[in-house]
Parts: structure tokens; C-alpha cells; sequence
């Protein structure tokens, strides 16, 4: 890859997520606060990016992928996303909202697989080069959301107005990006996008209980989603957006950390070290506040054990049970599930919690709300513990008892 085609790429990965990260962990508040929405229609908000997640590969594998290059494809979608984002900042409508995310989600989501397969199809050699260009749209979600926080406007339009400019540069630049022409020779099929072809890995009941797991943990997900950043501000903390950003940081450091881990833990291990630390989180983000701060640091730092230690390891296990002929559908079949069904039914419940702890006066009961997802999680822990083993592991155990027998 030449330097000019390595500095687009990550140019491009930048903007990509700047984007994103200036108005998403944010918009809860906005709701709230300004235009008085009621917590379902919260919920609602956050699930149109799930509906958006689940359309969104239907979009690319079965037109964007065949009839046109795809950095013309993100240069149309982003500049589309301006325009709908012009709109949500003119919006006072909180039931109106629902309709305009929905349709800037709907230009949004298909942008996250484009920009991968934009870069990766520049690349001779991706899982070498791919995460070096990766990496900088974690460091521009750090940043956009330091900005939202040093000048305080996490509650105001003035996020979305940040993503509209954002989306509009990132429009413009797409049709300078290295050509990336469509995939003539492949057909990808309705079953293929749906992940069916992987529905034979449901005669293992471990991998049949990791994939249950992962669509029921995906709920506590969208309560973190939607609801930490107005829960830490009514909790008292300052400068909510640049003290959240610290969970991206880990998200980085721990994901360093995963072929370690693996190696030492396995994939159980793993998996249940991330479901722990999800009931701590919200337990700290229950009982945290201004008099216990670090209770508060401590739920969003271990964001990178709970995101990676599970839903990383998943994907790595995933690929490992699948095999070369269906570890595409499989991985389709997870993302659709989780990111699209478990997180969008996570919103909804996440909105219904909010309003069945409101009280009459407006206040919050953050306790018991943050009790919730902490007591699926630890519902799912159970279910795990009790059901999934690590078959691989055990075999090499049993196979080292052999060898040192003989």
C-alpha cells in the first residue's frame, strides 16, 4: 500500500467515526433535556440504529457490493446523511425524531461495512495492515467526544450539527478515495446475508448457548448505550463526554491484550471474565456518585473487558467453529442477531425501565434501572456456566494428561 492510499484510508476511517461518535452516546441526553422526550421514546431512537444495522447488509451485499464502486456508494450515503441530519437539527418534535434518525441510520449503517471493505481492498496482506488504519476510529471517537465534553454541549443540537459538517467533509472526500470497483464475479444471496448457511452450527449446544448469550447480552448493552451519559450527569460527574472517552481507551488497551488472555484463559474464560465485569459496571453505575466517584470510573473503564473479553472473543470463537465454507454466514448471522435484534430489543426495554423509574416530579431512580441490566447479565452469567463448554480446551487438557502418562 503506498503512503498516499494509507493516509485516505485512514483519513477516511477517521471521519467514519467522528461522525458517529459526535452524536450517538450523546443523543439520550439531547432527548431529554431538550426536547423533553419520555424514556421510550429514548429507547425508540436507539433502536433505529438497530432496524438500520439489520437492513444495512441486505444494502451492501446485494447492491452496493454488485452495481457500483463502493467510495462513490459512501460519498452518496454520507452526503444523503447531511442533508437528514439538517433536518434532525431543525426538529422539536421528540415523536418526530424516531422518523428522522430512522432515515439517517438507514445512510449510516451500510457505511460501516463500506469503509472496511474500502480499505481492506487496498491492503495485499489485511489482518497485517487493516488494524493500523482501524485503530483511528477509536482515536476518533476519543476525540470527538473530548470535544463534545470541553465544550458542553453533550445536550445540545449542536452534536448533530458537528456530525452534519462531519458527514458532508467525509462525503466529498469519499470520491478522491483510492477506486474500489464492484464485485462482478460474486453473488451474494438472501441466505448468505441472513447467516442461514450457519444455522448447522446450532447442533453444538455450546455454540447454540454462545449465541443465545450474546443476543441477551446485548440488551445491558443498549441500557450502557443510551442511558450512562444522563445517568452520570444527573449522578453529578463533570464533563461526562471527555470522562467516557476513557472506555474507548480501554476498549484499545484490551483488545492488546486478547491473543494473551486467549492463550492463558480460553475462550470460557474469557467469556465469563466479560459477563462479571458487566454486572459490576452496573452495579457501580447504580451505587456511583459524586461522594463514591470511582465507583463511576471504574463502570466505564471496564467497558474494554465487558466489549472486548465477550463480543471480540465471540467473533474469534465464532470463526474458529464455523471453518473456511460458512465463517462469513457465521459471523453475518451473529452480527445481524446482536447488533440488530439483541440490541434493538436492549432500546426498547432500556426506554420502558427509564419510564417505569421516573418519578412524577421528573427525577431519575438510576439505581434500579442500572439493576436491571445488571440482573440480565447475571441471568445470562448462569445460563453460560451451568451449559457452555470449551470443547478445544478440554481436548488439550485431555491430551496433555496423555502425553505426560506416556
Amino acid at each position: 500500500m503506498s503512503p498516499t492510499t494509507r493516509v485516505k484510508l485512514s483519513v477516511m476511517m477517521f471521519l467514519q467515526f467522528f461522525v458517529w461518535g459526535a452524536w450517538y452516546g450523546q443523543m439520550s441526553k439531547y432527548l431529554l433535556t431538550q426536547l423533553h422526550a419520555t424514556g421510550d421514546q429514548v429507547g425508540n431512537a436507539y433502536a433505529a440504529f438497530s432496524l438500520a444495522m439489520i437492513i444495512a447488509p441486505f444494502f451492501v451485499g446485494m447492491i452496493a457490493d454488485r452495481y457500483f464502486a463502493a467510495q462513490k456508494v459512501l460519498g452518496v450515503l454520507n452526503l444523503l446523511g447531511a442533508v437528514v441530519l439538517y433536518f434532525i437539527t431543525q426538529n422539536t418534535d421528540p415523536g418526530q425524531f424516531f422518523y428522522l434518525i430512522l432515515a439517517y441510520c438507514l445512510t449510516f449503517a451500510p457505511t460501516l461495512a463500506l469503509t472496511s471493505s474500502i480499505a481492506m481492498q487496498q491492503m495485499s496482506s489485511p489482518e497485517n495492515e487493516f488494524p493500523g488504519i482501524r485503530v483511528l476510529g477509536t482515536v476518533a471517537w476519543i476525540i470527538v467526544t473530548n470535544i463534545v465534553g470541553y465544550y458542553g454541549f453533550g445536550d445540545k443540537v449542536t452534536i448533530f450539527q458537528l456530525s452534519m459538517y462531519s458527514a458532508a467533509i467525509l462525503g466529498v472526500l469519499a470520491f478522491f478515495l483510492p477506486d474500489t470497483p464492484p464485485k462482478a464475479t460474486t453473488s451474494t444471496s438472501f441466505s448468505q446475508i441472513l447467516g442461514l448457511d450457519a444455522f448447522k452450527l446450532f447442533k453444538d449446544r455450546s455454540f447454540a448457548i454462545f449465541f443465545l448469550s450474546s443476543v441477551l447480552i446485548c440488551i445491558p448493552l443498549s441500557f450502557y448505550y443510551a442511558m450512562a451519559n444522563p445517568s452520570l450527569t444527573d449522578g453529578g460527574m463533570q464533563n461526562v463526554e471527555n470522562k467516557m472517552s476513557l472506555g474507548q481507551a480501554s476498549e484499545v488497551i484490551f483488545m492488546l491484550l486478547i491473543p494473551l488472555a486467549y492463550t492463558r484463559l480460553g475462550v470460557k474464560k474469557m467469556l465469563i471474565v466479560g459477563l462479571i465485569a458487566w454486572i459490576i459496571r452496573f452495579i457501580c453505575f447504580g451505587y456511583g456518585d459524586v461522594s463514591s466517584e470511582w465507583m463511576l470510573y471504574l463502570a466505564i473503564v471496564l467497558h474494554g473487558v465487558c466489549y472486548d473479553f465477550f463480543f471480540v472473543t465471540g467473533q474469534i470463537y465464532t470463526d474458529n467453529k464455523a471453518g473456511e465454507k460458512i465463517k462469513s454466514s457465521a459471523q453475518g448471522l451473529i452480527s445481524l442477531a446482536t447488533y440488530g435484534i439483541g440490541m434493538g430489543i436492549g432500546s426498547k426495554i432500556s426506554g420502558i425501565v427509564l419510564d417505569m423509574y421516573t418519578r412524577p416530579d421528573g427525577t431519575k431512580d438510576w439505581l434500579n434501572v442500572w439493576l436491571v441490566p445488571a440482573g440480565i447479565a447475571a441471568v445470562v452469567l448462569i445460563l453460560f456456566v451451568l451449559l457452555f463448554t470449551d470443547k478445544q480446551r478440554t481436548q488439550a487438557k485431555e491430551g496433555e494428561l496423555v502425553a505426560g502418562n506416556l
